[in-house]
């Protein structure tokens, strides 16, 4: 009788056992499937995320790319350096000869003219000159300034020789509005700070000259 008790009792406690290991095993392959598929999910993200910033560098070098309405252009403006006064073919001028010296253009506001020739020197590194003449709102002229300042690669000037209230010039390439509230405002400095156009892209605009 005891013999077939303590048999009994073994049985059952390698069928408990048995019982339990299964549950681990079934708990593993949960813990296994949830994991799988959290990586899953994550690699998604990601992956996901990825495109995200692929598709908006696409974008923004699309925008880059696209002509913007209402710009002019000019074409194989001569770079030398000179010691004169030059005479430009467009005002404000977007290239030609120039002063050896460039006019500091990194984030600088201007309250007088500055010299074409010096101006002229910085759009050839990669600037973007913003000017203005007594047409220009005060408001217009206070929000430019503000932009300016915060941009990089960009200077500007009141300039009473130009036939719009605002003019935006980069080298070789000039956009004329009436307001800074005007889109291509943006879409010309986004375009044409360091861009393509830059004969000497990466060239310094500070240590230059201040007016």
């Amino acid at each position: 009788m005891g013999t077939s008790n303590a048999k009994a009792k073994t049985a059952a406690r390698r069928a408990h056992m048995e019982e339990l290991r299964k549950a681990e095993q079934a708990r593993e392959r949960r813990m296994r499937l949830l994991t799988l598929g959290t990586t899953a999910v994550i690699l998604v993200g990601l992956a996901g995320g990825g495109w995200l910033l692929i598709d908006n560098a696409q974008d923004k070098e699309e925008a880059k790319a696209a002509p913007i309405s209402g710009v002019k252009s000019w074409s194989k403006l001569t770079q030398n350096h000179v010691d004169t006064a030059v005479t430009y073919k467009m005002s404000p001028p977007v290239g030609g000869d120039h002063n050896q010296v460039w006019v500091n253009c990194d984030r600088q506001v201007y309250t007088k003219a500055v010299p074409n020739e010096n101006a002229v020197h910085a759009l050839e590194h990669g600037a973007v000159w913003i000017t203005y003449n007594d047409k220009a709102a005060k408001a217009d002229v206070e929000t430019l300034s503000e932009r300016v300042t915060n941009t990089s690669y960009t200077f500007m000037s009141p300039y009473e020789d130009q036939s719009s209230p605002i003019v935006l010039s980069a080298w070789e390439h000039q956009l004329k509005v009436d307001k800074a509230s005007d889109p291509r405002v943006t879409k010309f400095l986004d375009k044409y700070v360091q861009g393509e156009q830059t004969p000497e892209p990466g060239a310094a605009c500070t240590n230059g000259m201040t007016p």
